[in-house]
């Protein structure tokens, strides 16, 4: 599955996007990228990602127990200022 990071989100985990391992739901996979160290000087990933919206697949998601599939696309979008 693609993850693609935007905003603080992009910032915090120091990529565009990245591939990670499907078969997991939602949650699993935010629990990983949560747990990953932070990066002096960037935003705390964890803290973004408890802000932030979730697209699969160009459609919002907000069941953290979705499995996500080898060819999703999941998108994380943190609150973006200025309307």
């Amino acid at each position: 599955m693609l993850v693609r990071y935007f905003g603080a989100a992009r910032a915090a985990s120091g990529v565009d996007e990245e591939r990670l391992p499907a078969g997991r739901e939602l949650a699993a996979v935010l629990d990983e990228l949560r747990s990953r160290p932070g990066r002096p000087g960037l935003p705390d990933l964890g803290r973004v990602l408890n802000r932030s919206s979730f697209l699969l697949n160009e459609v919002a998601l907000r069941n953290h127990a979705t499995v996500l599939d080898e060819g999703d696309v999941l998108d994380i979008l943190p609150p973006f200022a200025g309307g």
